[in-house]
């Protein structure tokens, strides 16, 4: 949408009533109005009129006469509903006129401005701020704030207006931004919908997040990428970022200058190759979580967060885990619920995480996971594993004390818990396999098999070198003595030890033949 869609020359406003219903005993009419591109519908009863049109009296001197009068007989037939629906619009019609700059609150919340109109919304959001910011400031709570507010405000920015339109000081812009310059913890919670009565879809509002001086926490979810703005001004001081249901790809949030400059890097990294950018690295970013979006890779800009110590994929569209090795200080790793069908290698990519989720995937083989030597945690359920064999990969991993397999097919193989711990050897008792700590009877049942296992191994390798030694001892065959035709070889009886010294008799007898 056109970022000055609310600029002076589109903000025509109009009002229309444009019909009305019977409620119980009493008739509703139905608002229209319009502002620029916007319109939204309101709907007031006669005596909602006709409290706007008292507070409009005293408090801006509006003449008395100007609303059409009450009625007591026939209130609700139709030839009267329909002659006051034209004297009403022609009631607001009047208003709006009367007052073109600075809209009477009275009237402004009658018509629904706080909710849908730039100034109105403004206006509403500064005189909370003036009530009640220092004391959510103190506090350290989270503030939520809506797309459209933030829109609002950054359009009243750009425009060259007045702080304050309506001359009421608790209203004034100022307070807006005192706020937010100082507000630490923000929650931007969009919608995919139209807001309200209204036509605003604000997943189409761009909004600035450069007026935000202080944040060390955001949450973003159900808006575009795309529509953010001033994102990248945070960089030195944020500590936590959640973005949900809002992005395609980690670069779009990472580095949105990419997309001006495809050839960007890191600020401090060395390149060999020519770059249009350097771009800053995300100082303070301890954690990172892009779930519930639909991201299908783990691009480069993962080089932007360093120090990034938590990291939360879960619920994308990864089919490869890549280029993690770049964050050195990872230790929480979660890619659940992906497409993740092998993980190959994953200490070249993953370093010394403790914690790793997995849960959700597709995985069969367990291989790639072999030399994670400092993995504590580790969610495997819900993936596609049916052979016992695999968890040997796991079996050595000397820190590991959580395992889940919840929910994979090798869980319906009789004794399973137990089978599993098996694979753990010693270290049996200190993991705890599906949320459940082991008990005595699955640890003795463990040394059961534990002994069957030894018992096979040691039998295998005492028929191993039975079979060795009986090679061994085998005599070497009887060299060849002649080449005679097979026939004679076949036909003769073998030597024994014996009729050796008939050897020389029969070598005779060969050469004899030869010659």
């Amino acid at each position: 949408m056109d970022s000055a869609l609310f600029s002076e020359e589109l903000s025509e406003r109009k009002v229309c009533v444009v019909g009305s219903e019977l409620v119980e005993n009493y008739t509703v009419y139905i608002i229209d109005v319009t502002d620029g591109r916007h319109r939204w519908t309101v709907k007031h009863r006669y005596s909602d009129f006709h409290d706007l049109h008292e507070k409009l009296a005293a408090e801006k001197k509006v003449d008395r006469r100007l609303l059409p009068p009450k009625k007591i007989l026939g209130k609700n037939s139709k030839s009267l509903v329909e002659r006051r629906q034209k004297e009403l619009e022609l009631y607001l019609q009047t208003l709006l006129l009367q007052f073109p700059q600075a809209t009477p609150t009275a009237l402004a919340c009658f018509l629904h401005f706080h909710l849908y109109e730039i100034n109105g919304i403004t206006a509403a959001l500064a005189e909370e701020l003036f009530h009640k910011g220092e004391q959510l400031l103190q506090a350290g709570e989270v503030f939520c704030l809506r797309p459209l507010q933030l829109y609002s405000v950054s359009q009243q920015l750009r425009l060259a207006k007045p702080t304050c339109c309506n001359g009421d000081a608790r209203t004034d812009l100022g307070h807006i931004l005192d706020f937010t310059c100082r507000l630490r913890y923000l929650k931007i919670c969009g919608s995919r919908g139209l807001v309200g009565s209204s036509n605003i879809q604000e997943s189409s509002l761009p909004f600035d997040l450069s007026v935000f001086k202080s944040l060390l926490h955001i949450q973003i979810s159900d808006c575009s990428s795309e529509q953010i703005e001033g994102l990248s001004t945070l960089r030195t001081s944020l500590e936590t970022m959640n973005v949900h249901q809002s992005t395609q790809s980690m670069m779009s949030v990472l580095v949105p200058e990419a997309a001006e400059f495809p050839q960007w890097e890191p600020e401090g990294a060395e390149s060999v190759c020519p770059v249009t950018a350097l771009v800053p690295v995300w100082r303070q970013l301890t954690t990172l979580d892009l779930s519930h979006n639909g991201i299908s890779c783990i691009d480069t800009s993962v080089r932007l967060i360093p120090k990034v110590e938590f990291l939360d994929l879960s619920s994308n569209q990864l089919f490869s885990v890549e280029n993690l090795q770049h964050l050195y200080n990872l230790v929480h790793v979660d890619l659940s619920y992906n497409n993740l069908q092998v993980v190959e290698a994953a200490h070249t990519r993953l370093g010394n995480i403790k914690t790793l989720n997995l849960a959700g995937n597709q995985l069969q083989n367990l291989s790639g996971l072999s030399k994670l030597y400092s993995l504590v945690n580790l969610d495997l359920s819900q993936n596609q594993l049916d052979q016992l064999e695999e968890i040997r990969n796991i079996g050595s991993l000397p820190c590991l004390e959580k395992l889940s397999l919840a929910a994979n097919p090798m869980c319906i193989i009789p004794d399973y818990r137990t089978k599993v711990l098996a694979q753990f050897g010693d270290r049996a008792a200190e993991v705890c396999l599906d949320s459940r700590v082991t008990t005595e009877k699955e640890l003795d049942t463990v040394e059961v098999l534990k002994a069957i296992q030894k018992a096979k191994e040691v039998k295998h390798r005492m028929s191993s070198g039975d079979k060795k030694i009986s090679e061994d001892a085998r005599p070497p065959a009887a060299p060849l003595l002649c080449s005679s035709s097979s026939s004679l070889s076949s036909s003769a009886p073998p030597a024994s030890s014996s009729t050796s010294s008939s050897c020389p008799t029969q070598q005779t007898s060969c050469q004899g033949n030869h010659k």
